[in-house]
C-alpha cells in the first residue's frame, strides 16, 4: 500500500542555512502532530510536502506523487498556512468562493460550498465583511474554511490555533476531531503539546531541521522524564526539598524564589523551587517520598517549559553526543 507521505534523505538548504536536514520518513494514512519549537523546520517541511519548496537533496512523495508543480495532487490536499495570504479588501466568503472556482467549481456551486464551510468554522456572522476587519482568530478560521472547502484527502495545518481565543480553540478542535473520525488524514504543526494531544496520539518531534523522535503521546511524555529537565514546585519546605535533591545527587542546581508574603524562616508560605536535573524520572519518584516525609504542601509541580523547548534542547544535545 502506498504511503501517505514518503521522505527519503530529504534536505532543504537556504543558501548555507539548513531548513530540514536529512529526514527519512514513511507515514501511512492517518492523523499526525508535528511538534517543534519556533524555527525548528516545521514550516519548511510542510512547504516541501505541498510542493512550494523543492528539496535540495532527497525525494518527497505525497499520496504516491511528487508534490512540485502537480495540480492533480493539489486537488487532494488542503493547506492552512501560518502566514496571512488573503486579500484584505474582499470578504471571507468571496475569498473562499474564488479559491473553489480555481479548483474547477461552477460559481453557484462554489458559493454554496463556501457558505457551508464558513458556517462550519463559526464565521456565519462575519463572512460578508472585508477580511481587513477580521481579528487574527477570524482570519485563522477563514483559512481553515478554504483548506477544507474542496474536500481534500489530506489536510495540512501550520499552527492553526495561533490567535484563537479559548472558544475558538475548542470549536476548531471539535471540527478537526470530526475530520479525523470521518477517516480523513491530517498533519498539524504546533509548538504546544496539548493542542496536538487533543487530536491525535501520533507525534513527530522536529528541532534544528532534524527529526529527533516519533511516537505516541505516552512515549513523548515518557521522554520528558528521561532527558535533562527543569522542574518547578510551588511548595512549603522548599529549602529542605532543595537540600535533599542536592544531597542525593538528583539536582544539578536549585534556586528558590520566596513567596511575596514570605517571612524569614516561614514554614507556611509556598515558595517557588526551581530544580535542574539530569534525571527527572528519579527526581519525581524521590519527591513523592520526601514531600509526605517532610510534611510539605505542594500547590504546583510542572516542567519549566510547557512548550517542550527544554525537551527539544535536551534531544538536540543527545543527538550531538553532549549528554
Amino acid at each position: 500500500m502506498t504511503s501517505m507521505i514518503s521522505l527519503q534523505n530529504v534536505t532543504r538548504l537556504y543558501g548555507t542555512v539548513l531548513g530540514v536536514n536529512d529526514i527519512s520518513l514513511e507515514l501511512p494514512r492517518g492523523a499526525y502532530g508535528l511538534l517543534g519549537p519556533n524555527g525548528a523546520g516545521k514550516s519548511t517541511l510542510l512547504n516541501l510536502l505541498i510542493g512550494q519548496l523543492r528539496p535540495t537533496r532527497g525525494v518527497v512523495e505525497v499520496l504516491g506523487m511528487p508534490p512540485r508543480n502537480n495540480p492533480t495532487l493539489m486537488r487532494k490536499l488542503g493547506f492552512c498556512p501560518s502566514f496571512e495570504g488573503m486579500y484584505a479588501s474582499v470578504s471571507g466568503l468571496d475569498w473562499v468562493t474564488f479559491l473553489l472556482q480555481m479548483q474547477g467549481r461552477r460559481p453557484a456551486a462554489a458559493r454554496l460550498r463556501a457558505i457551508e464551510c464558513m458556517e462550519q468554522v463559526g464565521m456565519q456572522d462575519a463572512m460578508q465583511r472585508p477580511i481587513a476587519t477580521y481579528s487574527r482568530g477570524m482570519r485563522q478560521r477563514t483559512k481553515l474554511a478554504q483548506a477544507i472547502a474542496h474536500e481534500p484527502e489530506l489536510l495540512i495545518l501550520d499552527e492553526p490555533f495561533s490567535g484563537l481565543d479559548p472558544i475558538g480553540r475548542a470549536q476548531m478542535t471539535d471540527l478537526l476531531r470530526s475530520w479525523i473520525q470521518n477517516g480523513r488524514s491530517l498533519i498539524i504543526a504546533s509548538h504546544v503539546l496539548h493542542e496536538i494531544e487533543a487530536l491525535t496520539q501520533s507525534f513527530l518531534l522536529i528541532s534544528g531541521g532534524r527529526l529527533l523522535a516519533s511516537g505516541t503521546a505516552e512515549e513523548v511524555h515518557e521522554l520528558l522524564f528521561h532527558v535533562p529537565a527543569e522542574l518547578l514546585l510551588r511548595c512549603t519546605k522548599a529549602r529542605r526539598i532543595a537540600a535533599l535533591a542536592l544531597q542525593n545527587g538528583l539536582a544539578e542546581a536549585a534556586s528558590i524564589t520566596p513567596s511575596p508574603n514570605n517571612q524569614i524562616d516561614s514554614k507556611t508560605e509556598h515558595d517557588l523551587l526551581r530544580i535542574e536535573t539530569r534525571s527527572a524520572e528519579q527526581l519525581a519518584k524521590s519527591l513523592m517520598e520526601w514531600i509526605p516525609a517532610e510534611h510539605a504542601v505542594v500547590l504546583e509541580m510542572r516542567t519549566a517549559d510547557d512548550s517542550l523547548q527544554s525537551l527539544f534542547n535536551s534531544l538536540m544535545k543527545i543527538h550531538r553526543g553532549e549528554v
